[in-house]
């Protein structure tokens, strides 16, 4: 981890906040869908102590090697039973099938990019550290990568992704400067791709709003990893998998996560499909949800000063009802 930037270091997001809306208990069976370095299990684990089971997932096998390592340093009599899954939580039925779990009592979603692989300039995430542009969150089994999508792609697929994945409001004009660069020379380092990022955004826009290439490499990092199609994918899996009186929370960091997670608690929480001039429901379609956080809940003042990757957070609860069979 020598090549790692010092911006980043792991501290867990909404620590307290998490831990308090799962209400976890000794002897349940918790899930990390993004284990990590084991910020957040590191915390649970204490909860659920030596009769609970504590499920951690991660693409990546630096982060799970760390995350084992950290938790492994538990005290063996008051550690849970620990069951670490390299793979995408997109993949959750294969991968909790494997662990052979009937069910879980919680399960906790920190979505974006992770500390190890924007810390990593080879990995190509971070437009402040020059790299190759790769964002492949899951390398070995994924081939698309952000420069194949840069160097390939038209101004009008660019721009369209730009736009939908980051509302980027000069999406059209970066990806007209993209096409136009990269007739000179492929664009293969995220230094490159940000040098052509400013020359298409105006300088009187350059001075507000963060970065000018950050919304740019957010939504390459997306179209690169299907994140979208892969959260809708893993958020159903862990209503299905969820106990009775079991909790779901996810971390967002960008309104489109959010929106997602919001419309499918939603979706969930109101299973009824009859028309609404009908008296009674028909249908016989049950809740299966109810929302815990009507509005999400975000970092306090005190935790973005703190670790400013909190900055743009927001976490959403439900729980599974009781009554669901």
């Amino acid at each position: 981890m020598s090549a790692m930037t010092s911006e980043y270091r792991h501290i867990p997001v909404m620590l307290d906040e998490c831990l308090s809306q799962l209400a976890l208990k000794r002897g349940q069976t918790f899930v990390d869908a993004t284990l990590g370095f084991a910020g957040h299990s590191f915390a649970a684990a204490q909860k659920l102590g030596e009769r609970g089971t504590l499920i951690g997932i991660d693409q990546d096998e630096v982060a799970l090697s760390a995350a084992a390592e950290r938790l492994g340093a538990i005290d063996e009599a008051a550690r849970p039973s620990l069951e670490l899954l390299r793979g995408n939580f997109g993949d959750l039925d294969e991968l909790l099938t494997s662990a052979e779990v009937p069910g879980i009592d919680a399960i906790l979603f920190d979505l974006g990019v992770s500390s190890v692989q924007i810390d990593t300039p080879s990995r190509g995430f971070s437009f402040k550290e020059d790299g190759p542009l790769d964002m492949r969150m899951d390398p070995g089994n994924t081939t698309l990568t952000a420069a194949e999508i840069v160097n390939t792609y038209n101004a009008a697929d660019l721009a369209r992704i730009i736009r939908a994945y980051s509302d980027e409001k000069w999406a059209s004009r970066i990806a007209e400067f993209i096409v136009r660069a990269r007739e000179n020379a492929p664009i293969e380092t995220s230094e490159q791709l940000v040098d052509v990022i400013k020359a298409a955004i105006p300088a009187s826009a350059r001075r507000a709003g963060g970065h000018p290439a950050k919304r740019t490499f957010q939504a390459l990092r997306i179209e690169v990893n299907s994140e979208l199609t892969v959260l809708r994918r893993g958020l159903d899996a862990a209503v299905r998998w969820l106990n009775p009186g079991g909790r779901i929370a996810v971390i967002s960091y960008h309104s489109l996560e959010d929106r997602i997670v919001k419309d499918t608690f939603a979706s969930f929480a109101n299973r009824c499909t009859c028309p609404p001039d009908l008296p009674m429901c028909m249908c016989g379609k049950k809740p299966v949800l109810d929302v815990v956080t009507r509005k999400p809940l975000v970092p306090t003042s005190e935790e973005v000063e703190r670790n400013a990757r909190s900055r743009s957070a927001k976490l959403r609860v439900a729980e599974k009802r009781a009554d669901f069979r």
